[in-house]
């Protein structure tokens, strides 16, 4: 699926404007809901956590080359994650690699692709996807994304919203408004507001409103159209990157790189580009009818490996060795010492090496708070 001639096979009445589209992938973050299995060293988009035998960030590649092409992907990741990027990803250019020397969030992350990526290509239009989503349905994905594509080249900001199966609590939301008038994309819809994660009986509301859909965190817009919006919150932002962007492709990189990345400001783009657009009619929606998963907890994987069948023991590992009965929940170890469990249900039982982690299905968003517990004592051996 990755071959570049692939990535015209069936494009058919594809707008031309396809042609312009790059794809970003930002992978960062330590995905702490998901200790002791994803780690500062081995973050969660490192690992393979459908069963598939791939992981989730060559996953996120498998969906993108065809669209854009390999040669016209992006990866933005940690210094650390380089080697085994590209050892993941074969095919990603040299020229594609873009290294933080620290974590700054995804404004800086995606500002940066698109500060570079206008420089080599003005008029380019980008699409940034996170590393560690699952996405099962290539065709629908495909065809959400060429929809936004062409929102995008009509100077708007388009997002990928999915169509909500459940009143889920761990997620954002978008409420959307008026259908867009644009062509080669009917599915548009207007961006009314951004919500952030609801409790659950507001939840049951926006499900039930059908005018709420999940925040994926998908953007995709002219490279220029998104730092315009950028610089009109965070202009010092914007100007730093634009600054690196100049730099970036000579040998002057590393000089600049220590000089202004440490003073950029850490900021999700929801709040720097996204939020403020929508406030100004610049953002646009489009459906997704497809399934979706951040895999944002251990939860979600029991669910993802049980097909949502709350009876189910989900067990991954490569040499897992799990005797239960009657128990329901998901076993991750990369160990083979026996695991066993007896009428226990909804369990989360995560063995590594030099950390257990139990707890329930109930209770795996708090994982994080046993993360910034142990950055607080110091014990950062495990992290």
């Amino acid at each position: 699926m990755t071959d570049g001639t692939m990535r015209w096979a069936g494009r058919g009445t594809e707008p031309e404007a396809v042609e312009r589209f790059y794809a970003v992938i930002p992978a960062g973050g330590i995905g702490s809901r998901l200790w002791p299995l994803s780690r500062a060293d081995a973050p969660k988009f490192l690992h393979d956590l459908t069963g598939s035998g791939q992981t989730l960030l060559r996953g996120t590649w498998d969906r993108l080359a065809p669209i854009a092409g390999p040669d016209r992907v992006m990866v933005v990741t940690g210094r650390a994650h380089r080697a085994a990027v590209e050892q993941q990803l074969p095919q990603l250019a040299d020229r594609n690699v873009v290294l933080e020397s620290e974590p700054k969030d995804s404004s800086a992350a995606i500002g940066l692709a698109a500060a570079i990526l206008e420089r080599r290509e003005p008029g380019v239009i980008i699409g940034s996807f996170a590393a560690d989503h699952v996405i099962n349905d290539v065709r629908r994905f495909r065809r959400a994304i060429v929809e936004a594509i062409s929102v995008a080249d009509a100077g708007y900001i388009a997002t990928i919203g999915i169509v909500p199966t459940e009143p889920a609590i761990g997620f954002g939301y978008i409420e959307a408004g008026e259908r867009l008038e644009v062509p080669g994309a009917p599915s548009a819809l207007a961006v009314t507001r951004f919500v952030e994660k609801p409790d659950l009986e507001t939840a049951r509301q926006y499900v039930d409103s059908g005018r709420h859909v999940w925040n994926a965190g998908m953007f995709i817009s002219r490279a220029d159209v998104l730092l315009d919006e950028m610089a009109k919150t965070k202009p010092d932002l914007v100007a730093g990157l634009r600054r690196l962007a100049e730099a970036w492709d000579t040998p002057e990189r590393g000089a600049v790189v220590d000089q202004v990345w440490p003073g950029l400001e850490k900021i999700a783009i929801d709040y720097s580009v996204a939020e403020p657009a929508a406030a100004e009619g610049r953002l646009a929606v489009i459906e997704g009818d497809f399934s979706w998963d951040d895999v944002g907890d251990f939860a979600s994987i029991a669910k993802m490996q049980s097909g949502g069948r709350t009876s189910d023991l989900a067990i991954l590992g490569e040499h897992a060795r799990v005797l239960a009965d009657s128990s329901s929940g998901v076993v991750v170890t990369d160990r083979d010492r026996l695991i066993t469990l007896i009428g226990v249900e909804n369990i989360v039982v995560v063995d590594t090496e030099d950390a257990l982690l139990v707890t329930t299905s109930e209770h795996a968003q708090r994982v994080k708070s046993v993360v910034d517990a142990l950055k607080i004592s110091g014990r950062t051996d495990v992290l």
